[in-house]
């Protein structure tokens, strides 16, 4: 089987190492992929949105599968072009129709869904431009802390919790009436905070069946002791010790499966993953929101330890049998550790030479999954804010984590930060 691999991260970089595990997969090509994708396949230097392009590839390489790592090119409509086209049909897109990837896409979309289903998720209301004033006076009235959401993609900046009304407001207002975020911020969705501890779920669905493939726990704050800013990830566990089979059953029951059962009910077309972002308050699980792909640094721990071959879960998803795949897991720990630019999530440099990529042997339990990177004669140097993954096994969650800090202590790049304690409240 011939596969194209869309994205540039470290999630497509740890999607490339599974994929080509499958003795399924003849060739992998990867568009755009980065310097540590090309160790797997051929990178392609194609957009992820130049949907004409992935075509011309798809008919020149003889494609039989597209998996869609990033939202945008799903939330675009590269199901749906493929779906639409005599000649790429056939081929298998890992990802929701346009319509089913709203659910990512605008966040009032998804919160009706909740509501249409009965999926128990916080309070909210929506806001436009022509009613700002009524918007600012809600926001007034709201107990605190309060939560305001660009309805559309906004590259993960678009939440902000606050902590008093008057910066509530403002933030209102650089959003809908001074489109900080353009179109993103048309609609801007308000919700009462959930106090708990954010966890994520990962399932497959054909739109009908389902299997859990994973779940973690994400570190968004750049400082140790989860302070200052956030980013877009500074490293993840798995398994969650508190995410116990009662903890699980909840889920399932109350969100994973109602979430399927409405998207066969509204015949959305869904061939893809459904990450969950949950809300864990007191043991009660709540929906903080959905995403159409698998997360990112969330994959670089949750693929790892996924022992059932990816391309044979992919294909089942295609034929129907995905219900009757026998799921399997590493039952040891795992831990993600990610190295950043100096001066992330604010401004950064790039162009910065990375030493020390060889002593992560291929065979080694201990892997690394480059990000933010690109090839430059030679070398392999920075080109992003979160550079590169470093995931490693343990028996423990401290002992995975000691293994990941260890291990990423190897690696060296001007201004590079790290994250000595992800974990940090399990061990």
């Amino acid at each position: 089987m011939n596969i194209l691999l869309i994205g540039s991260g470290g999630r497509e970089h740890a999607l490339a190492w599974k994929l080509t595990q499958s003795h399924h997969c003849d060739s992998l090509f990867i568009a755009p992929g980065n310097a540590g994708t090309s160790a797997h396949g051929a990178n392609v230097d194609i957009a992820i949105t130049d949907f004409e392009a992935h075509k011309s590839l798809c008919l020149e390489k003889k494609i039989d599968m597209v998996v869609v790592g990033p939202e945008e090119p799903l939330v675009k409509g590269i199901h749906d072009f493929f779906r639409s086209d005599e000649q790429l049909r056939n081929i298998l897109v890992v990802g929701p129709s346009a319509a089913a990837a709203q659910l990512e896409g605008s966040k009032d979309f998804s919160k009706k869904f909740m509501q249409r289903h009965n999926i128990p998720t916080a309070s909210y209301a929506v806001f436009t431009l022509a009613n700002a004033e009524e918007g600012e006076n809600y926001i007034r009235a709201h107990p605190l802390p309060i939560v305001l959401k660009a309805d559309g993609l906004a590259a993960g900046k678009g939440v902000v919790i606050c902590q008093d009304h008057e910066e509530a407001v403002r933030v209102f207002e650089d959003m809908v009436v001074r489109r900080q975020f353009g179109d993103a911020g048309n609609k801007v969705v308000i919700e009462s905070f959930l106090q708990g501890i954010e966890v994520s779920v990962f399932v497959l669905t054909d739109g009908k069946d389902y299997q859990v493939i994973g779940h973690a726990k994400d570190y968004k704050r750049i400082g140790e002791g989860d302070t200052g800013p956030n980013t877009g990830g500074m490293g993840c566990v798995t398994p969650v010790p508190f995410m116990d089979a009662a903890f699980m059953q909840k889920v399932e029951d109350r969100i994973i499966r109602p979430t399927v059962k409405g998207i066969e009910k509204e015949q959305l077309v869904y061939n893809g993953f459904i990450f969950f972002g949950l809300m864990n308050c007191g043991g009660e699980p709540f929906v903080i929101e959905y995403n159409c792909r698998l997360g990112d640094p969330e994959t670089e721990v949750v693929i790892p330890a996924l022992r059932t071959d990816l391309v044979a879960l992919l294909a089942a998803m295609d034929n129907g049998t995905l219900v009757d795949v026998n799921i399997s897991f590493d039952e040891r720990s795992f831990v993600t550790v990610m190295a950043v630019s100096g001066g992330y999530p604010g401004a950064y440099q790039k162009g910065h030479t990375i030493s020390g990529l060889n002593s992560f042997e291929a065979a080694g339990e201990v892997k690394l999954f480059q990000a933010g990177t690109k090839q430059v004669e030679g070398s392999v140097c920075t080109s992003g804010g979160r550079v590169l993954a470093v995931t490693a096994p343990g028996d423990s969650i401290a002992a995975a984590a000691n293994h990941a800090t260890e291990a990423m202590k190897k690696i060296a790049f001007e201004g590079m930060f790290y994250r000595k304690d992800i974990g940090y409240e399990f061990k």
